[in-house]
């Protein structure tokens, strides 16, 4: 079994580990130039009754400042609801950086490096020098929160900006107009996902996250571009591929879009407008929550705009 990157990004808890990640280990924030914004019209849904209304958005947890989502039948649905319902409520920083410290740090004492093998340690040491860090930086760390630190501080070198992600824009519009915003989990228990997988596997995970260092940025512009045009079942694939362990899949997919189809089933005998962005990756292929609402007397229907 291994766990494949891509899928992290997509299904689970990059929005927490975007928020986690100590900003010492993203870099500092550097001029830039202003952006030419393109238009893109991402895929939305909506369930609705006679008095309820629930539109479903597929969000990127990180993107490249200048793309155009925010408008059209996206702000349209976002304007008419009631509230925002995220994966999770960002906390506040004390508190993210505690949990991190918490669940991301070797309570042992046993350091990163020595969890590795020879060959190992020489492809995460090379990572580590293209991307400026001293190889020790991220010793204290366990290898799945050494692997998510790795990959956030090379998306960022290519472009990519957490404060561009769709949860952030989405919080902020909601904050303006006093919105009241709601988180379906926690980052304790999104990150715990990853705090409970086995050692060997958290360094397979860190391994390809270091192979994948030169890549990373052409992979996220390609899952990026099929967001962007609402090729929903082929982000899907692209998004999950690689969740070999059945465990596992359950645990990022499986599991969670249950427990959400529930939420929806629950909310929708309230009445009013909810807006509801979770990782697209949830929002595609057989498990999505859109194919387990029928099981609720309840369907979900594409929004055309």
């Amino acid at each position: 079994m291994r766990l494949r990157l891509k899928s992290v990004l997509a299904t689970t808890a990059i929005c927490a580990l975007a928020w986690a990640v100590p900003a010492a280990a993203q870099g500092r924030p550097t001029d830039a130039p202003a952006v030419t914004v393109k238009d893109v019209d991402p895929a939305l849904w909506v369930v609705k009754d006679e008095d309820t209304t629930i539109y479903l958005f597929g969000s990127i947890h990180i993107l490249k400042p200048g793309l155009g989502w925010f408008d059209d039948g996206v702000k349209t649905a976002f304007d008419s609801s009631d509230q925002l319902v995220l994966e999770l409520v960002e906390p506040p920083a004390a508190e993210v950086q505690a949990l991190f410290g918490k669940l991301a740090m070797d309570q042992q004492g046993k350091t990163l490096r020595s969890k590795m093998n020879d060959a190992d340690r020489a492809v995460y040491e090379a990572a580590m020098g293209k991307l400026g860090i001293p190889a020790p930086a991220f010793d204290p760390f366990e290898p799945w929160a050494a692997g998510i630190t790795l990959s956030m501080v090379a998306m960022q070198k290519s472009g990519f900006d957490p404060n561009s992600g769709v949860e952030k824009q989405l919080t902020a519009a909601a904050k303006v107009s006093n919105k009241p915003i709601a988180g379906l989990e926690t980052m304790e228990f999104q990150l715990g996902v990853f705090d409970t997988l086995p050692e060997a596997e958290q360094i397979a995970f860190l391994v390809e996250a270091a192979k994948m260092i030169d890549d990373m940025g052409t992979s996220m512009d390609k899952m990026v571009a099929m967001w962007a045009s609402a090729e929903t079942e082929s982000l899907g694939q692209l998004m999950n591929e690689g969740l070999t362990s059945r465990t596992l899949y359950d645990a990022l997919l499986t599991k969670r879009n249950a427990n959400w189809a529930k939420w929806i089933s629950a909310r929708m005998a309230k009445p009013g407008v909810t807006f509801m962005a979770v990782g697209a990756g949830h929002l595609a292929g057989p498990t999505s929550v859109q194919n387990l609402l029928p099981a609720y007397g309840l369907s979900a229907t594409r929004v055309a705009y």
